[in-house]
């Protein structure tokens, strides 16, 4: 393939292993900071122990899977037609799903490894500054992302290149480039597979732990948080890593990964122009393909850049604003790149299902993304953080009761939901009108490119978070802890904009998913008035209600085994209160690692399986309508149902914890201060334990629920596909193969005639 001597091809994994160089750099500079002292480094020693036996245990289980997914899709690769219509795919596809789970699996591992070395190093360097413990927090933030952001671009840079040579692919719209995309979807199945286990695994095992350790300690024996008497605040701790970091971790590299596939599934169906027999875009045609990737690419070194921007001046600096300058300037910076790539890389023109539009017009659908992206973060911070009007609502209602601060978080939580989808609405609007389907596309790639700098002040949150409870169980002087509890109090808003801006980005990406399976499944429509399409959208609908049950239940059922193990512990263990004598930490770990393990498979398997049993099990049923319409209704269903589930929940939790933390310098209710251990307190705290589920377990697994059904359906599109259309659909693309080549041909012959004719003349 001539283009592939272009150098573009091959920066794009280069991009990824600038960013996994860089992040090595930052690790080690970590790891050399101070740990504090032999008590503090046990401690922090016993939180980085139970992380690690988690994800052991939990790999354990999840190789089970993978292996006998692998299996499965070698076997499906190797079905060469059905019906009389040729399969697309091959063997493997096994292997790209294997390497996808094992980069999710290890981007959450790189997370958890520097959150549990920076979070001791956090708290020591809070014992000098505030400056200096942000710098390390956020540092250790920033080896997650670019982690994450690195090993997804590397991996899916370079399987495209290793694909397009197995496959020996020419031209973007041929059959072979088509196989080499149905295969690469492998890659982001086994990374959608393990982020979905790990962030339900890991947010049942915080929360369980998080739930115990505050019901116990905090409401029944009115010990502060994080203190070292509490059995369960080891488990607590523990939890904020598995959950929030490596299940965060997996979850955006999934994200990352979907967005960009999605994006290449729809740039393959665009034909670029010839002139003279050659691509207009200097590419081979494959400019639409690589763009997304080349774009992310870019975000990785943008987002670096973006990272010398969070810094700090003394104590009374404002944090959020240093996270926020560094998250704006990579965005305007990947928007002003975006132009020029754009404008080098495209050409002029280009064509996808019956809509025309520029290469302008695609750069303008990036920024749609971009702004998108920017107003959810925004609009998430608002009703999340302290000193907000919703936070502020939560606290007043607290003054009433208990019953009256459920019924605050529930209103906010609903209202927020209002905002954020008119500005996804406009979004998909706005990009469609630009671009079509391909513009909703790389709106999402565009929202996406800043993933390392999203995912750094993300993971910051966590670290400090452990930081101010290992301040706690050191029983380190009081300004220590109170600048922990600062980054804490920012980290919660920025989890849960974070979490906003997930779920955004899982909204558009599900559309193009969705659009992508439109078309590999060879159907025009999804029609609703046809009542087998109709029931399956309210059947979709419905899956995401199950799946945050079921996910809440077990952190309910986790909680109680937490709840009466803790009372033991301070029933039968003489000496605690008194620091006399130390409780079982581990049987509180290993309370949390079963119950996650043992309860994240059923809502698993619903995202897995409920797409495979609606494709397979109705095809042929109905005459009038094929498989593959009825399970477009439900993905339609999942989506719409699945987005606003996860505004909500995260945002109700996310606005419940501030409440809560809130009290902590004290609050004006009616009049009359209040501070912790109030009874205003104590409701928010009630308040606070009912949100940690929605916001850290079941909420932030609706993006990847809804990602992970569209992968699937899309994996399976092709064996469900409508004969005709796909038969039509192929005749095409061979017919326009055809007369390329013939074109090509004809235009060779008449320049060997020419310079036959000028050689005759010479002569």
């Amino acid at each position: 393939m001539d283009f592939l001597q272009n150098n573009l091809l091959y920066c794009i994994p280069a991009l990824g292993l600038i960013g996994i160089i860089v992040m090595m750099f930052k690790s080690a500079w970590v790891n050399k900071q101070d740990a504090g002292d032999k008590n503090m480094q046990e401690l922090a020693g016993y939180i980085a122990d139970g992380a690690m036996a988690f994800l052991k245990a939990e790999w354990r289980v999840l190789s089970i899977f993978v292996i006998f997914t692998a299996a499965l899709l070698a076997y499906s690769g190797t079905i060469t037609e059905i019906n009389g219509v040729p399969m697309h795919s091959s063997w493997i596809i096994a292997i790209a799903f294997i390497i996808g789970a094992f980069f999710s699996a290890f981007a959450g591992f790189i997370g958890m490894k520097a959150a549990t070395k920076a979070n001791v190093r956090t708290t020591q360097a809070a014992r000098t500054s505030l400056k200096q413990a942000l710098k390390v927090s956020f540092t250790g933030g920033t080896v997650m992302g670019l982690g994450v952001a690195g090993l997804a671009v590397l991996g899916l840079g370079g399987l495209f290149i290793v694909f397009l040579q197995i496959f020996h692919v020419i031209t973007p719209n041929s059959v072979e480039m088509r196989t080499a995309i149905e295969v690469l979807t492998g890659f982001s199945l086994g990374a959608e597979s393990i982020a979905l286990f790990a962030r339900v695994g890991g947010g049942i095992y915080t929360k369980a732990a998080d739930v115990g350790a505050d019901l116990v300690g905090k409401v029944e024996a009115g010990i502060p948080e994080d203190d070292v008497r509490n059995p369960a605040t080891i488990a607590d701790n523990v939890g904020d890593n598995v959950g929030d970091v490596a299940g965060m971790g997996a979850d955006l590299f999934g994200s990352y990964v979907a967005t960009i596939l999605a994006t290449m599934v729809l740039g393959q169906e665009i034909v670029v122009e010839k002139l003279n027999g050659i691509y207009t875009d200097g590419l081979g045609g494959f400019s639409p393909v690589l763009l997304p990737m080349v774009i992310c690419g870019l975000g990785i070194i943008f987002s670096i850049v973006g990272t010398w921007f969070v810094r700090i001046k003394g104590e009374d600096s404002n944090v959020q604003t240093a996270l926020n300058l560094g998250n704006w300037s990579s965005i305007i910076l990947t928007a002003i790149a975006s132009y020029f790539i754009v404008k080098t890389m495209l050409p002029a023109t280009l064509h996808l299902r019956g809509v025309n539009f520029t290469s302008m017009d695609v750069f303008y659908a990036i920024l749609v993304g971009l702004v998108v992206g920017t107003l959810m973060s925004i609009i998430t911070e608002y009703y999340t953080a302290m000193g907000k009007g919703p936070v502020n609502s939560i606290i007043q209602q607290s003054g009433t009761g208990h019953a009256t601060n459920i019924i605050g978080g529930l209103s906010v939580g609903m209202k927020s939901t209002v905002a954020p989808i008119l500005v996804l609405a406009g979004g998909i609007i706005c990009s469609y009108s630009f671009a079509g389907l391909y513009g909703v596309a790389i709106a999402a790639a565009g929202m996406m490119a800043t993933t390392a700098m999203q995912l750094a002040i993300d993971a910051f949150g966590p670290i400090a978070d452990n930081a101010g409870g290992i301040a706690e169980m050191s029983q380190l002087p009081p300004e220590v802890r109170e600048r922990t509890d600062n980054l804490d109090a920012v980290g919660n808003t920025t989890a849960a904009t974070g979490k906003g801006f997930a779920i955004a980005s899982a909204a558009l990406t599900s559309l193009a998913l969705f659009a992508a399976f439109v078309g590999v499944a060879g159907i025009s429509a999804i029609d609703i008035y046809k009542a087998p399409v109709l029931a399956g959208l309210f059947v979709g609908a419905m899956i995401p209600f199950i799946f945050s049950a079921l996910c809440i239940a077990a952190v309910g059922k986790a909680a109680m085994d937490m709840v009466q193990e803790v009372r033991r512990q301070f029933r039968d263990i003489p000496g605690i209160m008194e620091y006399k004598a130390k409780p079982e930490y581990e049987k509180c770990v290993a309370i949390s690692t079963k119950a996650s393990i043992r309860e994240m498979m059923l809502p698993g398997a619903i995202a897995l399986l409920v797409p495979i049993i609606v494709g397979f099990g109705f095809k042929g049923v109905f005459p009038a309508v094929s498989s593959a319409e009825i399970l477009g209704g439900l993905l339609a269903g999942v989506t719409v149902s699945g987005v606003l589930m996860g505004i909500f929940q995260s945002n109700a939790g996310g606005a419940w914890d501030n409440a809560k933390k809130s009290f902590e310098k004290g609050v004006m209710i009616n009049g009359e201060m209040h501070y912790k251990k109030s009874e205003p307190h104590k409701a928010s705290v009630t308040g606070d334990t009912v949100g940690d589920p929605f916001k850290d377990t079941s909420g932030p697994s609706m993006n990847i629920l809804i990602k992970l059904m569209s992968i699937v359906s899309l994996v399976i599109a092709p064996y469900i596909a409508v004969k005709a259309v796909v038969g039509e659909h192929q005749q095409e693309v061979r017919k326009e193969i055809r007369i390329e080549q013939k074109i090509d041909s004809l235009g060779n012959k008449i320049i060997d005639t020419l310079k036959n004719t000028t050689d005759t003349l010479t002569n």
